[in-house]
This record gives structure tokens, C-alpha cells and sequence, in this order.
């Protein structure tokens, strides 16, 4: 029988997984496992369907178009990461999906792409990012994976802005992030706001910086592009508030 440090492929199945489960495979599933990685009837890989936790499963039918599963016993059990948000504007794709790949492997619950005053692009692909989120928990072991909402404009999301979930607002500021972070308890509902490659306007720094449990934060002395500062902020938060300590 496989241990779990000695099986390579790690697949999320949006079906349910438990004891003696059959879980069948689609079409590209199938492709991956039977074709890029030429496992055969009896292997065994890892599973997660993000309520269930990890578990070890069999092949137990391998087929060109399809094939079927049958999980055998739990490796891991589910782990929730911290109630965090990350709030961004899109920018360019390949940056997008790198903000995207880091958010799901550093903990983020959930990812809410937002359109603001500057934001350069005003479409996204939520599939295409959903499918993102999920490698990066296939490959760095998580058992949950964050749901990448769709986009909506800036000014919405903080309109219907919950009274109990803190927002940090990284952008230019005499606040440090260290001495901010450090005055709160681990816990709680939090998010981070990262801006567009040109800033927030005047009109959405002053809405943001009135909000009662908003507060801006510095990443530093330099000014740092999107996809860096998304990377910067949550390590700050995951070590000071997350599941990292």
C-alpha cells in the first residue's frame, strides 16, 4: 500500500469524498491522470474536495475519456485558513493569475477581484482564475480552496461593506504595518485591499480611509507593483494574525 509521502499526484474532485467513495473523473481528469502522468488501474493518488479533507484514493477504472476513483482512507483532515479576504485590481493576465496562485497557496478564503477608478482591466475570466486557484491547492498540499468571486466595482463592494470585518487598505501612509498588525488579536474577519497599478483616486482614498474599521498601512519605503504588495500584505498579516504563528 502507497504512503502519502510517496504518492505524486494530488487532484481536487468537486464530489463528495469519504470511506469507500467512488468519485468518477471528467474527461480532462482522466487525460491528466492517465495520460500526461501514465498511471494505470491500482495507483494511488491524494484527493481533496475542500469539505472533506485529503485522502488517499485508488484508481479503480482508467479509461481514455473518464475512469473512477475509490477513496480508501483520510491523510489529512480539512483545514480552514484564517476568515481573510484579498481584494484587488485585476492588471495585466499573467500578473492577475500570479496574484491569484499566491492568495490560494499563502491562505486566503476568498478572492474578490475589484474594479476601481484606475483599474486597467475591466474584464476578467472567474473560470479561468477559479482553475488557477485550484493548481496552486493541488500543489501546495492545502485541503480548501479559495472561491475567486466575480469582478465588481470598488465603490459596491464597500457600500455593502460588513460591520464586523476589519479592512486593511495598503497604499501610501505614515502607518506602519508592524505596529498596526501588532495591535490586534489573532482572529477575527479581515481583508486586504491592494490598488491598481495607478492608485486610488482622491475620492476612493478619503471613502476607504472613513470607513470606521479601515486602516491604511506602508509596505515600506518603495513602491511596490500589485502582484508584489498583494504577496507583501498577507505575509505581514499571516505572521502577525494568520495561521502562521
Amino acid at each position: 500500500m502507497s504512503t502519502r509521502s510517496n504518492i505524486k499526484v494530488r487532484l481536487f474532485v468537486e464530489h463528495p469524498i469519504g470511506q469507500g467513495q467512488t468519485v468518477p473523473l471528467s474527461r480532462d481528469q482522466a487525460h491528466y491522470l492517465f495520460g500526461v502522468m501514465r498511471l494505470s488501474e491500482g495507483a494511488d493518488i491524494l484527493v481533496f474536495d475542500g469539505d472533506n479533507g485529503e485522502w488517499r484514493a485508488t484508481v479503480t477504472d482508467a479509461g481514455k475519456r473518464g475512469g473512477t476513483l475509490t477513496c480508501q482512507e483520510q491523510t489529512r483532515p480539512l483545514r480552514l485558513p484564517p476568515d481573510l479576504w484579498l481584494m484587488f485590481a485585476p492588471i495585466k493576465k499573467a500578473r492577475t493569475d500570479f496574484i491569484v496562485e499566491k492568495a490560494a497557496e499563502m491562505g486566503a478564503a476568498r478572492i474578490c477581484p475589484v474594479q476601481t477608478d484606475f483599474t486597467n482591466s475591466e474584464r476578467i475570466r472567474r473560470d479561468r482564475l477559479q482553475a488557477h486557484a485550484v493548481e496552486a491547492a493541488e500543489q501546495c498540499g492545502g485541503t480548501y480552496v479559495p472561491e475567486v468571486a466575480d469582478l465588481q466595482k470598488l465603490n459596491d463592494v464597500l457600500s455593502a461593506w460588513p460591520e464586523d470585518r476589519q479592512l486593511l487598505f495598503c497604499d501610501e501612509t505614515l502607518s506602519d504595518a508592524q505596529t498596526v498588525l501588532g495591535a490586534h488579536e489573532r482572529g477575527g474577519k479581515w481583508a486586504i485591499l491592494i490598488g491598481p497599478e495607478g492608485g486610488f483616486s482622491e475620492a476612493e482614498r478619503a471613502r476607504i480611509t472613513a470607513m470606521p474599521n479601515a486602516t491604511a498601512i506602508s509596505l515600506g519605503p518603495r513602491i511596490l507593483r500589485a502582484d508584489t504588495a498583494a504577496v507583501a500584505a498577507m505575509t505581514l498579516w499571516q505572521d502577525r494574525l494568520g495561521d502562521w504563528g
